[in-house]
């Protein structure tokens, strides 16, 4: 009976036996089909993935073109078709000077900065001649964010075909690690299209709403490129805050306006503050308010250059009071709790030169940022 038992239960044993060899067989043909071909399957699966990147960016350049030119067509009402200008501007370049003897560079800068802005700016009043300086400004900047875009764009997908033409595994991994950065930032400056094509204030725009606030109702006089002063008084002081000229989308030149300032109050200035909007780290709230010292303000660091020399020659202490933001924050329209900060920053400002400057001093608040939709 035993044995009976034993000769029907051997086959099973025997086919088990089988399929656990087979399987063996396969894990170890699988390792060493990994160990030779690996680094390939992995490379072919990033392409993948930054093959499907490399489609929406263009669909998102694309988006923003489109938006541009119809803008363009709705506002500025040109006679010819304006897409070889379009096309033209979003292939635009500018050539920083040379750098091997540092000595002046700044000026240099500024100055090829200065003939880009008017040339682009030319060109965009070109193709909208119905358009208004305010909604002029909000087209050039429409364009400048469809430059970017398309930059973005053509940057990525150089990378992407020169990794898979050369199966370079370094350069597409390099590039897949990048990719959520690159894409956080092309979606907030597609935001920022939408924005600019409406003329909606953006959160970069802070800085300027609180010197629109601080003065509001004011008399306004211009004083250099773009940019707007106003007085008023507070705790005894004499403040003079300026802003770009809005409410078309503007940055205008902070650095030349606070040089002048200084210069017509020969140098009897107690303080300057700038407010700016600042990235801010993952985790903190957008509309936070951090103080600090020193110039606040982005760009090429012409203009910022320009402040610190004049605080310099003066003696003039520069305080500095950022806004919290994301890049998507900073790009779109700005938000409720960005808004509500401006009052927030105004009593900061009021309690600082309470302990700062004496009753009869003069000072400057400059509202830095992206002035479109922010009236004087």
């Amino acid at each position: 009976m035993v044995s009976d038992i034993s000769l029907q239960v051997n086959p099973f044993a025997s086919q088990g036996g089988t399929l656990g060899t087979i399987i063996s067989a396969l894990m170890y043909l699988s390792f060493i089909l990994f160990i030779f071909f690996g680094q390939k399957i992995q490379v072919r699966m990033m392409l993948w993935e930054i093959n499907g990147t490399v489609r929406k960016l263009e669909v998102m350049k694309t988006e923003a073109k489109n938006l541009s030119l119809k803008t363009i067509k709705d506002i500025g009402k040109p006679k010819e078709d304006p897409t070889p200008t379009i096309n033209s501007l979003l292939e635009q370049f500018l050539l920083t000077p040379v750098e091997m003897d540092p000595a002046g560079i700044v000026w240099k800068l500024d100055h090829i900065l200065d003939v880009r802005d008017a040339k682009f700016k030319d060109d965009v009043r070109r193709i909208a001649p119905e358009a208004d300086e305010a909604r002029l400004n909000n087209l050039e900047n429409l364009v400048e964010a469809s430059l970017a875009l398309n930059t973005i764009y053509r940057v990525v997908k150089h990378f992407y075909l020169l990794g898979k033409k050369t199966s370079s595994f370094y350069v597409i991994l390099q590039l897949q690690m990048i990719l959520p950065i690159v894409m956080q930032e092309a979606e907030a400056i597609l935001g920022a299209t939408k924005a600019f094509s409406e003329g909606q204030p953006i959160g970069d725009g802070i800085g300027a709403l609180v010197a629109s606030k601080l003065t509001r109702g004011n008399e306004k006089r211009k004083v250099e490129r773009d940019v707007v002063v106003a007085e008023t008084v507070m705790e005894g002081r004499r403040i003079i805050a300026l802003k770009a000229e809005g409410p078309g989308g503007n940055v205008g030149k902070p650095g030349d306006a606070i040089r002048r300032i200084i210069e017509e109050n020969d140098g009897k200035i107690s303080m300057i503050v700038m407010v700016d909007a600042a990235m801010k780290f993952e985790g903190e709230n957008s509309g936070e308010i951090s103080e600090g010292i020193g110039a606040a303000i982005g760009g090429p660091g012409t203009e910022k250059y320009k402040i610190e020399q004049e605080a310099l020659k003066y003696k003039i202490p520069v305080y500095a009071m950022i806004i919290k933001e994301s890049t998507q924050d900073a790009y779109t329209p700005m938000k409720k709790e960005i808004a509500e900060s401006a009052d927030k920053v105004i009593e900061r400002v009021k309690r600082l030169i309470l302990e700062r400057t004496r009753e009869g001093e003069a000072l400057i608040v400059a509202g830095i940022g992206n002035t479109i939709g922010i009236g004087q």
